[in-house]
């Protein structure tokens, strides 16, 4: 599994939405009603699990689209 895959993983777990039926380049904190505070810190976990990171938390604050997420992983050495 690529680790971009392992990112959208966490994201459908955190956020139970259908991966199928996800946008991921649109995917944003006010774009889905699942997305909400207590999901948002879901996905942090789930995120951090998955690759094995502590995340900063300006980080942890910033991210609010799946892009971000991409590019806060990828800042934290992991190859999206």
């Amino acid at each position: 599994m690529s680790n971009e895959d392992r990112l959208k993983a966490a994201f459908v777990a955190a956020l139970d939405i259908d991966p199928a039926a996800t946008a991921w380049e649109n995917l944003t904190y006010r774009g889905i009603p699942e997305w909400d505070s207590i999901a948002h810190m879901r996905l942090i976990a789930e995120v951090e699990d998955t690759f094995d990171l502590m995340l900063e938390t300006d980080d942890v604050i910033n991210m609010s689209s799946y892009s971000a997420a991409k590019e806060i992983v990828a800042k934290n050495g992991v190859e999206v």
